[in-house]
This record gives structure tokens, C-alpha cells and sequence, in this order.
């Protein structure tokens, strides 16, 4: 099966060993994957703050980098979720509103397209260490992702998931949200990261990089031992 890869420009600029991995995997499951160097942002941060007209612009640019048929694949439901549910209220314009209709259902999360599409939960992978999982907002609320993730994980080899207190809880990154609010964001993310370490997890995984990387921040200010990890990061040790 042929698949293009959508990255997500925080993850291209910050982590892009997770969009490796996404290949790896991808290739792993016998995919033969495109990725187009013109790709750029999907104009979620413009949608966020009102920025209406760029992001609509972003977004046509993206319909004419991923136009054909192929499945796209991205690891994490953020910006898959707001092309997934926003991009065809962005268009006035028929034609372009039923291109990213028809877009809509060709894009998936990572961890949705190996469980839902290519009906895949077993990877081969070892990972011997406790884990706990975040339910990001952006990938359980906005593209809907729910068991998929924790599907994955219970089939790699040495993994032991550990439940945290009100996993679904967000951890304060939102986006514009952790500047403009950074006391409360501040405090979410506190909260975090304490029902993390309460579990006695070594790591603590999700989906969307975006929430990572402010635990990330967090972890790394107060200098505590739980680690963060993207979940492509561990499916990928086979």
C-alpha cells in the first residue's frame, strides 16, 4: 500500500526522530511511503487565534500537497484532527470545501490506521519498562481517538502500562493557552505530571507531541525522573 506521511511542523523542527520512526513503522507494516518536502503547516495555529483568512490559505496549500488518493498518515490527531473536522468550513468555494471533504476521510492518526485500517496491534516490539499513558484533548476530543493507542502498547513486548489519575485531564499546553494563561497552564501541568509520578512509571507516553513537549518543560525545569516519550518512539523498537 502506497501512503504519504504528514508531518507536523513542530515535530519536523523539535523531535523529527518521530517522523522517522513513523517511516520505520510504516515500512514496517509493508507500506511504501511518499513524503513531499513542500509540505508545511496545516493552519491550526492561525484557525486557534482567528487568523481566518492564512489559515485558509495554509489549508488550500495543503489540498494541492496531498492531492490524489492516496491515505495519509501523521503521528498524532492535533493537526490530523483539525484537518479531519475544520478544513471544509474554512471554503466557501464548492469545489475546494468537497476536496477537503474528500481529504478528510483519507487522513489518520498513526495509531488509528495500523488498529482501524490496516488492522494491525502487534508491532514486534520490546520495550521493557512501566509506562503511563496521557489522553491528549486535541486527539481524544477533536479526531476521537480513543482505545487505539493503549491497543498498541498491550501488544509490545516488556511494557507494562500503569494507569495515572485522570489520564484525560490536559495537561495546559493548548496551544496559545500555555502563554496567554501560563499560571493556570502552569498548574495543569503540575497536576500532570505529579498523577504520572504517583503511578511509578519510568516513562510517560501519548500521541500528540505538542503535549510532551510542555511536560517536557516541566520535567526538565524541576529536574524529576519520569521521562517523556512519543509513543511512535516506542512501536518503532523492533
Amino acid at each position: 500500500m502506497d501512503v504519504d506521511v504528514f508531518i507536523p511542523c513542530f515535530v519536523d523542527q523539535l523531535e523529527p526522530e518521530i517522523g522517522k520512526n513513523l517511516v520505520k513503522i510504516l515500512e514496517h507494516v509493508g507500506c511504501k511511503v511518499h513524503y513531499n518536502p513542500q509540505q508545511t503547516c496545516c493552519g491550526q495555529p492561525q484557525f486557534n487565534s482567528g487568523y481566518m483568512k492564512e489559515s485558509r490559505e495554509l489549508a488550500q496549500k495543503f489540498l494541492k500537497d496531498f492531492a490524489g488518493d492516496r491515505y495519509i498518515v501523521s503521528p498524532g490527531g492535533s493537526c490530523t484532527g483539525f484537518i479531519k473536522r475544520r478544513y471544509a468550513s474554512l471554503f466557501e468555494n464548492e469545489a475546494d470545501k468537497k476536496a477537503a471533504e474528500q481529504l478528510s476521510n483519507r487522513i489518520f492518526d498513526i495509531c488509528d490506521f495500523l488498529v482501524n485500517v490496516l488492522k494491525v496491534e502487534d508491532l514486534g516490539a520490546t520495550f521493557n519498562a512501566k509506562v503511563t499513558v496521557h489522553d491528549s484533548c486535541s486527539a481524544l476530543r477533536e479526531y476521537g481517538l480513543t482505545t487505539e493507542p493503549r491497543t498498541l502498547l498491550q501488544h509490545v513486548k516488556g511494557l507494562e502500562i500503569v494507569e495515572m489519575e485522570e489520564s484525560t485531564t490536559c495537561c495546559g499546553f493548548g496551544g496559545t493557552f500555555s502563554m496567554k494563561q501560563k499560571e493556570i497552564s502552569s498548574a495543569m501541568v503540575e497536576q500532570k505530571v505529579r498523577f504520572a509520578q504517583e503511578t511509578g512509571a519510568e516513562y510517560i507516553t501519548g500521541t500528540e507531541y505538542s503535549c510532551l513537549m510542555n511536560i517536557k518543560a516541566y520535567i526538565d525545569r524541576n529536574n524529576i525522573s519520569i521521562k517523556p516519550i512519543h509513543i511512535v518512539n516506542i512501536l518503532s523498537h523492533f
